[in-house]
């Protein structure tokens, strides 16, 4: 725990859009493990004179991923062109948004720690050509493979208001999820559909704003790491752990750090200087003359939020309040949303037999009966199979273990005293008392709450 600085960390997270066709032609996107270069057209090639135009499917799937982060939707918004060098960017730019963005100040609240976490803007843009590095004729070479480039890239853009990793993962989590609840991507990391970056910078405690200790606002620093193109939860928060013990120990020293974007070397456990961090005049914006900026009414904007699927935290207080299912129950079976969709369908098929929604999710987390049976009704016939047998009332059971314990003291006594055998023999004189029909998990559960008050 850092004592001398504030940690400050903002987030921007990278999603690819699930449509089938490009951004800005109509060549596949899909494009994972496609054999190099099959998958392109004059536009994501960037030759000169091809003139892209924009893909509605994929302004709608950023409006819908913006909404469920709480942002305000931009009635008027437009494409800018981003200019910058580099290999895998034929045109020279890339066509993104700049200052009127789709989706602008959005909030999203940890429910755990109740910090909310302030959205800056949600853009959509073209994602780039991909290098690959490879040995050739026994030669160090780079291809280019221009099957990504022009794919749909969304990009969420937080404020610096996280200050450690692992809050940085339970919000990424949630985009993920929420990206995939709403089928606008699968946002796979490992196909790297989904790419985090994070920009970290430490502020020094004397720094605090207003001067005032006890302040949990700062004056944000000059500068700020770009950690960039992470693959994994795990790998990103090793990345900022990493990057934080660099920072503070060049900032003990006296010394400033340098704006730059690293990346993260998981062998040596250190961060690495890429290169040095543009800003955004070094990218000379400007509109794109080539495609025409984009009005949108609040009608059509509450016609989009009408049209959306449920979001991960809408489930999650449904699962609680009308269902009244555990914390860490829903926590596994929100995970996928295939698993929420089966549940509900089980707790329809559910009342017909008897069967309460906790029992469902009981059979599902810890039995993960759902995997066995593909239609949730198969399931329930086999909950309700299972649970023909007629157990004593619950009632019934307290009452047999009470007297139980009222004709046995001494093996009361002797539980007491560290004789944990003897708990079988008291289950055996319920049991007796029951004539044999006590569910023996119940029975030992109650027994054991009883005899250790």
């Amino acid at each position: 725990m850092l004592k001398k600085y504030k940690v400050i960390i903002g987030l921007e997270v990278h999603i690819e859009l699930s449509t089938k066709s490009k951004m800005f032609c109509s060549c596949p996107s899909d494009h994972f493990a496609k054999k190099a270069n099959t998958l392109v057209c004059p536009i994501c090639l960037g030759f000169p004179g091809a003139l892209p135009f924009a893909n509605r499917e994929a302004i709608l799937s950023t409006i819908k991923f913006g909404l469920a982060f709480g942002c305000r939707i931009n009635n008027l918004s437009k494409f800018d062109r981003k200019h910058y060098f580099y290999p895998d960017l034929p045109k020279g730019y890339q066509i993104s948004q700049y200052d009127k963005p789709l989706c602008i100040f959005g909030t999203w609240k940890n429910i755990k720690t109740n910090k909310s976490i302030r959205i800056k803007r949600v853009h959509l843009e073209e994602d780039t050509a991909k290098l690959q590095h490879q040995k050739v004729d026994g030669k160090n070479t780079t291809l280019i493979d221009f099957n990504r480039s022009g794919v749909p890239l969304m990009e969420l853009v937080t404020e610096p208001d996280f200050g450690n990793g692992k809050d940085v993962a339970v919000f990424l989590k949630e985009a993920q999820l929420t990206a995939r609840y709403l089928d606008i991507s699968n946002a796979d990391m490992e196909k790297g559909s989904m790419r985090l970056e994070a920009n970290i910078s430490l502020a020094p405690m004397g720094h605090l704003a207003g001067g005032r200790m006890d302040s949990h606002e700062v004056d944000l620093p000059k500068y700020k790491v770009e950690l960039k193109n992470i693959n994994s939860f795990a790998f990103l928060l090793k990345a900022i752990d990493a990057e934080i013990a660099r920072q503070e120990k060049i900032l003990s020293k006296g010394d400033r750090v340098i704006q730059e974007t690293r990346g993260y070397n998981e062998i040596t456990g250190k961060t690495f200087s890429q290169r040095i961090k543009e800003e955004a005049q070094d990218y000379r914006y400007f509109p794109e003359p080539d495609i025409p900026p984009m009005r949108f009414t609040d009608k059509e904007i509450d016609d989009i939020k009408k049209s959306m699927k449920e979001i991960p935290s809408l489930t999650r207080k449904k699962l609680s309040e009308t269902y009244g299912l555990r914390e860490d129950y829903i926590e596994v079976l929100i995970g996928e949303p295939k698993r929420i969709a089966y549940f509900k369908k089980a707790v329809e098929f559910s009342k017909k037999y008897g069967i309460s929604p906790k029992t469902l999710a009981d059979v599902m987390v810890n039995r993960k009966m759902d995997n066995i049976y593909e239609e949730p009704i198969d399931m329930i016939k086999k909950i309700s199979e299972i649970t023909k047998k007629d157990y004593t009332k619950e009632g019934d059971m307290v009452s047999a273990i009470n007297d139980v314990l009222k004709e046995n003291k001494k093996a009361v006594e002797d539980y007491k005293k560290g004789k944990g055998q003897v708990i079988g023999f008291l289950i055996g004189q319920v049991q007796k008392k029951l004539k044999g029909e006590g569910d023996i998990k119940l029975i030992i559960n109650t027994l054991k709450s009883l005899l250790n008050k």
